[in-house]
């Protein structure tokens, strides 16, 4: 294969090209395996929960044990997970930014450190800011949930929310800035990221869905991630979360689900008459006791999906090769039938379905002429021994 300026120009034998191009510096041995890089499809953070304290939990219990994490250095945080991912052969992320304490000034200011480290390292990153603007650590209002509480407890709870000073109109102007300043870069792409149906208000499912379509931008939004954020939506609109979004006018192949544990049968048909992509993020649906998402009919239903280590991985260390030994054999369900995932699917899904999901969509994902030379060479003696 041949590359120009990170652009595959050509592909052929090494004899053909070495004759062609003499004064071609060139990688490789010749007794490796190339792949096209792999895509992480769903990332928050760097040094994992488990290693900042967390341990594993139900997400909704999780999530309080996350108030208390240490203030890390969010520049060399980035780098430390971005390390981990490219020794797995991960050369694109997807990075779904958390909420993060300050006005809008400082947030913008901590984007910019998490962008500056993919810069520095070499990595694509589609860049996104989740936005909540409701409901900020429980399915109810903040207010509601402060009135609850024993007395002592509603002046640090309230203190706690009124750290997070970037409402809806504050993010939304944050995805304006960072757009502007990075559309055109090669490497870097920022796109939009409702946090999940019970974090956004109507208004900002508006507004997230027009700004999409006007910007021409994907969107990555948790969803039905749990039993409860299915009970949530059927509370909210006596509906399924799907068909909730879907009022929206948010469905479609600019759209993907993050986990998308709990979505019945007809929210998957629905999935797929649209084109709307699923990320699957098995190692955290394990260990945060969220279900098994219900792979082999995404699969059936040709709905596009790609994997995602989200926080950690099953072993805290961004290990993808491991991640796919992991989706390959989750869903092995009983029986003859070969409803099951082969290995070209969870590659197909590492790789191009990855790339469908983010802002670099076909322009990574397979060695192709014209595509991003974005490689993976693994070395065949090594992984063959003994």
């Amino acid at each position: 294969m041949l590359q120009e300026d990170g652009i595959i120009v050509e592909t052929g034998t090494y004899h053909d090209l070495s004759r062609r191009f003499p004064d071609a510096p060139v990688i490789g041995s010749g007794n490796e395996i190339m792949l096209p890089g792999f895509v992480n499809g769903h990332h928050h953070i760097g040094l994992t929960p488990v290693q900042l304290g967390s341990p594993d939990m139900p997400l909704e219990l999780w999530f309080i044990t996350r108030m208390v994490t240490r203030n890390l250095n969010l520049y060399l945080d980035t780098l430390y997970s971005a390390f981990e991912m490219i020794g797995s052969g991960i050369t694109t992320v997807q990075h779904i930014h958390g909420w993060m304490p300050g006005a809008l000034a400082e947030v913008e200011v901590k984007s910019e450190e998490v962008i500056r480290a993919y810069e520095d390292i070499g990595m694509r990153v589609s860049y996104c800011y989740a936005v909540r603007d409701q409901n900020r650590l429980v399915y109810q209002a903040d207010e509601e949930l402060v009135r609850s509480l024993p007395a002592e407890l509603r002046g640090p709870m309230t203190r706690w929310f009124e750290r997070y000073k970037v409402g809806l109109d504050e993010a939304m102007e944050l995805f304006g800035e960072l757009h502007g300043r990075h559309q055109n870069k090669r490497r870097v792409r920022i796109q939009l990221a409702p946090a999940n149906l019970h974090w956004c208000s109507d208004r900002a499912l508006g507004l997230l869905s027009d700004a999409s379509r006007k910007y021409r931008v994907p969107m990555h939004m948790h969803l039905v991630e749990t039993a409860y954020q299915k009970e949530y939506a059927l509370r909210r609109g006596e509906c399924t979360a799907v068909e909730y979004i879907d009022r929206f006018d948010m469905l479609g192949p600019h759209m993907t689900l993050g986990h998308g544990v709990w979505l019945n049968e007809r929210d998957i048909d629905r999935l797929a008459a649209t084109g709307t992509c699923v990320c699957h993020n098995c190692s955290s649906n394990f260990r945060l006791r969220s279900g098994v998402a219900a792979l082999n009919h995404f699969e059936a239903k040709g709905i596009n999906t790609a994997i995602g280590l989200d926080e950690a991985g099953i072993n805290d260390d961004r290990d993808m090769l491991q991640e796919m030994r992991l989706v390959l054999r989750a869903h092995r369900v009983p029986g003859m039938g070969d409803e099951v995932p082969t290995m070209a699917q969870v590659f197909r899904m590492a790789t191009i379905g990855g790339a469908r999901t983010t802002a670099f969509a076909d322009h990574i994902g397979t060695i192709e002429v014209g595509k991003a030379a974005d490689l993976v060479l693994i070395d065949w003696d090594h992984i063959r021994y003994p």
